[in-house]
C-alpha cells in the first residue's frame, strides 16, 4: 500500500450507484449476462475477486494482494508498455453481490473510478457490470479521443465474454 493521492474526486463514487457520473466525466456502464444460477455466480466472483478475469482479457496486473482489497496497489499493464496504477477503493463480497473498484493515481492513462461488480438477480441470472467514470489524463489518451473511449467500450465488452467463457458449462438452465 502506498499513500499516492487518487487523481480525482470523489473518490467511492460508485460503491453505491455503478451509474454515477460527476460533473465532468465521461460515464461508462456495460452489463454483460453471464448465465444462471449460485455457482456460476461464485465461480464469476471469484474471477473478478482474484484478477483471474483481467488476466484472461490479456492485461498484465501487478498487485500487492492475491485478491482484491482495499488499500491495494495494483498497476495495469496494457499492450506491455501502457502502466495504468491504481488503488482499490472498494469491494463487495455479499450472498447476490461481489466485486470491486479501483482509483486512478498519478501515471494512469485516465483519470477516475472503475468498477467490477457481479451480481445475481433475483430469478437467478447472473451479470457481470463494468462501470466507470473517467476522462483522459495522459496527452496520448487525450489526443486519441473518441477512439480512446471506443477502446474502454471495447475492454469492457471484452471482460463480459471472457469472463463468460470462464464460467462455460456452470449455467443451470
Amino acid at each position: 500500500m502506498s499513500s499516492a493521492p487518487f487523481t480525482y474526486e470523489p473518490v467511492g463514487a460508485t460503491r453505491d450507484d455503478l451509474s454515477s457520473c460527476p460533473p465532468g466525466f465521461r460515464p461508462l456502464l456495460v452489463r454483460t449476462r453471464l448465465g444462471e444460477g449460485q455457482k456460476l455466480f461464485q465461480r464469476a466472483a471469484d474471477a473478478v475477486l482474484t484478477w483471474e478475469m483481467h488476466r484472461a482479457v490479456g492485461v498484465r496486473i501487478d498487485a500487492g494482494a492475491d485478491r482484491a482489497t482495499p488499500g491495494v496497489d495494483v498497476t495495469v499493464t496494457l499492450a506491455g508498455f501502457v502502466k495504468a496504477p491504481c488503488r482499490i477503493i472498494w469491494t463487495a463480497e455479499e450472498p447476490r453481490r461481489a466485486g470491486w473498484a479501483y482509483g486512478t493515481l498519478e501515471g494512469h492513462p485516465e483519470c477516475g473510478e472503475e468498477a467490477f461488480m457481479v451480481d445475481r438477480t433475483g430469478d437467478g441470472t447472473v451479470w457481470l457490470t463494468v462501470a466507470a467514470f473517467s476522462k483522459p489524463a495522459a496527452w496520448y489518451a487525450k489526443a486519441g479521443g473518441p477512439a480512446t473511449r471506443g477502446f474502454q467500450h471495447a475492454y469492457a465488452r471484452r471482460c463480459g465474454t471472457v469472463l463468460r467463457k470462464l464460467c462455460e458449462g456452470l449455467s443451470e438452465a
